[in-house]
């Protein structure tokens, strides 16, 4: 197991101090945007995306759910994701929000929050917790884990990419996913699915299924569907 790239602040969550990483915008204030850690952790991949995020004008903030632990073994990680109850990873990620919007250099009355895998799975269910405070949430290849899941309460307009030849989660769910929540909700998610494997996006991809054109093609959609909701 390593160890975790550097924690910059600290918020309360789940009754103690929560940690996480965040990076500004080079203009100094944006709209604030939560990005969810897939199941390997607050891994430098996780924090190259929050960079990039800031890069193009958002508040970054990347919770970190494991209290500083990262893996990159299949194992490791599918006992560390075990160990993580739902609801203290909502509670962590819901003070996330409350450090977001009282940061000073955070535009607007609401947040973005994007996941990779187990943390577009969080992201939904974050999204349905906190109502109109997130406006707009991108979960990429992960759906909830909670059995039953009904998504009343989300509000926030939703984007959804997902791997046509993803293995762990297949197009029938998506799909029921998606009829879910245009029932729960007054909005349509727009969903997209690609000709690649499960974390596409990500260039520190164990599965050897990283796809830079697909990756590059699901970015500009999320970076423009961000802004017409954020901006």
């Amino acid at each position: 197991m390593g160890s975790s790239p550097p924690q910059n602040v600290t918020f309360p969550g789940n009754g103690a101090t929560a940690h996480g990483y965040l990076a500004l915008p080079p203009q100094g204030a944006g709209p604030g945007l939560i990005v969810v850690q897939e199941w390997w952790g607050l891994t430098t991949h996780m924090v190259s995306m929050v960079d990039r995020f800031a890069a193009e004008g958002f508040v970054a903030l990347a919770p970190d759910l494991y209290g500083g632990a990262t893996t990159h073994d299949r194992e490791e990680a599918a006992r560390m994701l075990a160990a993580l109850p739902a609801d203290r990873a909502a509670r962590d990620l819901h003070g996330a929000v409350d450090y977001l919007l009282g940061r000073p250099e955070v535009v607007g009355d609401a947040v973005g929050a994007v996941g990779f895998c187990m943390g577009g799975g969080l992201a939904l269910v974050l999204a349905a917790q906190e109502a109109d405070r997130i406006a707009a949430v991108v979960p990429f290849y992960g759906l909830p884990r909670i059995p039953g899941f009904a998504y009343g309460g989300l509000t926030a307009h939703v984007l959804g990419h997902y791997g046509e030849e993803d293995r762990s989660i297949d197009q029938q769910r998506v799909d029921e996913a998606a009829m879910l929540i245009g029932e729960a909700t007054d909005v349509q998610p727009e969903i997209h699915f690609y000709p690649a494997g499960h974390a596409f996006m990500n260039d520190e991809n164990l599965n050897g299924t990283y796809d830079p054109l697909q990756a590059r093609i699901a970015w500009q959609r999320t970076l423009s569907f961000l802004w017409g909701h954020l901006g």
